[in-house]
């Protein structure tokens, strides 16, 4: 069976894939005809492809989320590899597969990241921040066992937004033994917290995001964490004027920088502005790590990549 990363222009192949997700079209022709637009997914990587040969019985068949077996050949359109879907039915007990064979994980085991997350929170010195942070994840704790740290972006894969706090955790650490100034204990809170609200912002399952929660889509996981705080400090006796609080309302607020990015504030102190940097470095290595293990060995570029300006990478043969 062929894996996605395996198919080159011309191929033809059969394989078992998930379906990540499926949309029903019309041609332009007359009188226009009903077909998929579908992405199909393994865990080496996604390709967009179209089913031509739809029939009723198909629209009431296939959903998002379906495990599939395919018959297909790949073609290029549009300077971009594409399925033409030939055959397609839904996968059965002898097929002998399960979802978790086609979703892609992070290259940590969850309960070790958690394990990783928990002891840094463990380490953090002043009792009210460490209080504070305990607080924001208890409300995810279980969440953050499993999901992404963003639908497309970046970490967009099972217990990814765990993984990219621990990555995160760890330039943090680095850059408090190079930069004295930082505080660490801030710069600690700053990385646990900032993405803290994700899971409440997205629906996701076996980390694929399928949707926004009406929270994320009204509120959005920047206000959600600080109001997170907010809620902490209320609960936990602790002044809600004090610096402390403050600081760690304005990490979340701006970590992302700018207002088109989603910031009511930008970074205005030494942590805000190392957090700032540490997320986006993270983020973008991600995105070009991503891109690089599911292109083809055989590709010299990989797909333009949005989080970088919908630039491509060139893969270097040293």
């Amino acid at each position: 069976m062929t894996q996605i990363k395996q198919l080159a222009p011309q191929d033809e192949f059969v394989g078992f894939y998930l379906l990540r997700e499926l949309a029903i079209k019309q041609t332009n022709g007359t009188p226009p005809k009903d077909y998929f637009d579908l992405v199909l997914g393994d865990s080496s990587g996604q390709l967009s492809a179209k089913y031509w040969d739809v029939s009723t019985t198909d629209k009431e068949t296939f959903f998002p989320m379906a495990l599939v077996k395919v018959r297909g050949i790949a073609h290029t359109y549009r300077e971009k590899l594409q399925i033409k879907v030939t055959k397609i039915r839904l996968v059965n007990d002898e097929d002998g597969v399960a979802l978790t064979d086609f979703i892609r994980s992070a290259p940590i085991r969850p309960v070790d990241l958690i394990h990783t997350i928990k002891g840094v929170m463990a380490s953090i010195t002043d009792p009210e921040i460490a209080s504070i942070v305990s607080f924001c994840v208890s409300k995810v704790e279980e969440k953050l066992m499993h999901y992404p740290a963003a639908k497309t972006h970046h970490h967009a894969y099972f217990a990814g937004l765990a993984y990219h706090m621990v990555r995160m955790l760890e330039i943090g650490d680095f850059l408090c033994k190079q930069r004295p100034f930082l505080n660490p204990d801030l710069m600690k809170a700053g990385i646990i917290l900032h993405d803290i609200a994700k899971p409440e912002e997205m629906v996701s399952q076996l980390g694929i995001v399928s949707e926004y929660s009406v929270q994320g889509k009204l509120i959005g996981h920047i206000s959600m964490a600080s109001n997170w705080i907010t809620e902490a400090a209320i609960r936990l006796d602790i002044d809600l004027n004090s610096e402390k609080v403050l600081a760690l309302q304005h990490l979340v607020l701006s970590h992302h920088n700018l207002g088109e990015w989603g910031s009511p504030v930008q970074p205005q102190t030494a942590e805000a502005v190392a957090l700032h940097h540490i997320d986006a470095m993270d983020a973008k290595l991600q995105m070009v790590e991503d891109a690089l293990d599911t292109t083809p060995e055989t590709e010299e570029w990989t797909p333009f990549i949005r989080g970088l300006e919908n630039k491509a990478v060139y893969r270097l043969k040293i």
